[in-house]
């Protein structure tokens, strides 16, 4: 945690990023020279994660006027930006957000703010995320309590720690926190297929930093809460309806469906940035369907080599759906950067007043 997997370069004219898909065998950085170097980045998932996605293209808005800052060039690499990702809200926020300012600039001082408003969006994000992690830790504080001291056992799904999230993470902020105030806490880590983010990502994550953790099955967690080992589930979110919908990485709204059967309680960490103000309904969020090969091929170490394998016969046909959706009425709640509420439009608002005419 004492990196970040995004930063300007020494340069001050170039980006550096963690190339996330060489993780967690080789810490490998990877150079943004330009608006389709940052494109490539989110669409090859060199990052990934929804704050990170939407950071990255606030960069890019910034490499973007650094080639040609008037309006119609501009402009238009702003839209190959925003339809890099399909899902994740957080990039079509962002790239609006620091286009907003850039604009308000003319032509040659558009790389200056282009490069001031990433760096404010990029600081709102952990700042975000540093709240979420103490908001969610009095969540944990309450039921080490309720277990008299016992360490309390929290299940998580895919990546939504620092490497996504810049510092911090969603879903891991809470047990970062609780880890810094003596809470003792073990995670379940869900491989996550197809590209196995959690056993990558978030293992690494949690190897660097001390907290005990255990790798598991996508397919077990629903064995683990009948046996009474999971205490609360909670996961990130690459986009939420204002309704309380949740769309996060394929395989979650089975978690939730085994925490609801198992009376287990299951929160979505999220910042607001992640919220879709428009989209009342999940069933209108856009899935992103990838590569097959991502189901196909298994990534893994050999020696001192990375190797992709083939696992089904070759011939067969396979589908990648990048995420699903969570209908609200399996969410507990939402920790967010201004607190803990419920997945429903009103307390939604409550926490969020200002988004009241959007």
């Amino acid at each position: 945690m004492d990196i970040r997997p995004i930063r300007l370069d020494d340069d001050g004219r170039s980006v550096k990023v963690i190339d996330q898909r060489q993780l967690p065998h080789r810490l490998v950085f990877a150079d943004l020279k330009s608006v389709d170097d940052a494109i490539i980045a989110i669409e090859e998932m060199f990052v990934r994660g929804a704050p990170l996605i939407g950071v990255t293209g606030a960069y890019g808005v910034f490499l973007a006027a650094l080639a040609d800052p008037e309006d119609d060039p501009l402009m238009e690499a702003c839209d190959r930006l925003k339809n890099a990702r399909p899902t994740a809200v957080n990039l079509v926020w962002a790239v609006n957000r620091a286009l907003a300012d850039v604009l308000k600039a003319s032509p040659n001082d558009r790389p200056e703010a282009a490069k001031a408003a990433a760096a404010r969006i990029e600081e709102f994000e952990v700042e975000n995320c540093r709240n979420i992690g103490r908001y969610g830790a009095e969540l944990i504080a309450g039921i080490r309590d309720q277990k008299n001291g016992a360490p309390v056992n929290i299940l998580t799904h895919c990546n939504a720690g620092w490497l996504a999230c810049i510092e911090y993470g969603t879903a891991t902020a809470p047990i970062y926190a609780a880890a810094e105030q003596g809470i003792p806490v073990h995670v379940w880590v869900d491989e996550t297929r197809p590209l196995n983010q959690g056993a990558r990502l978030t293992a690494w994550e949690l190897l660097k930093a001390g907290i005990p953790h255990t790798v598991i099955t996508d397919n077990a967690g629903g064995h683990l809460m009948q046996q009474g080992r999971v205490d609360m589930v909670i996961v990130g979110t690459d986009r939420t309806t204002h309704t309380g919908d949740v769309a996060n990485k394929i395989g979650t709204y089975l978690k939730a469906l085994a925490a609801k059967d198992n009376d287990i309680p299951f929160y979505v960490a999220l910042p607001s940035s992640t919220f879709d103000w428009e989209i009342s309904d999940g069933r209108e969020i856009p899935i992103e369907e990838r590569n097959p090969d991502e189901v196909r091929y298994v990534q893994g170490m050999d020696r001192e080599e990375i190797l992709s394998v083939l696992v089904p016969p070759e011939k067969s046909p396979a589908a990648d759906y990048a995420f699903d959706v969570t209908p609200a009425r399996l969410v507990t709640g939402f920790i967010t950067e201004r607190g803990v509420c419920r997945a429903e439009a009103a307390d939604i608002r409550r926490l969020f007043p200002e988004e009241q005419n959007s």
